[in-house]
């Protein structure tokens, strides 16, 4: 029989340590194209994931070299996020960017959590 071994999950609370900003966007309201932020869905600390080396050549053949994964608490009821919103994180290096949800699906290694998948729309 095999002894039982605990093991810890993955990703846990400690780990979320970027701030990260859900928004809505509207069309402009003038002549001039493009969107301008409507409101500010949710704000929660998550942490964020980048293509690996590993997977670079497959990221680049398939033009996902610049999602990200980004994994938040589970907000339950408060907010769902959809493909309609944007992404912005506070941190130096991601500071100017904008992404656009592309996938949200529950962290099968620990159920408090999800995982959003991300891509990278403009440059603020």
């Amino acid at each position: 029989m095999r002894k039982f071994e605990y093991k810890p999950p993955r990703v846990h609370s400690g780990e979320l340590r970027t701030p990260i900003t859900f928004y809505e966007y509207a069309p402009n309201q003038g002549p001039e194209p493009g969107e301008t932020e409507k409101q500010t869905l949710h704000e929660c600390m998550g942490k964020i994931t980048e293509v690996w080396m590993k997977d670079v050549e497959l990221a680049k053949s398939n033009g996902t070299l610049s999602d990200i994964t980004i994994t938040i608490r589970d907000p339950l009821d408060d907010y769902f996020a959809t493909d309609k919103h944007y992404i912005s994180i506070n941190h130096p290096q991601y500071r100017n960017n904008r992404y656009n949800v592309k996938h949200v699906q529950p962290d099968p290694q620990n159920n408090r959590l999800i995982n959003i998948i991300a891509k990278l729309v403009t440059l603020v």
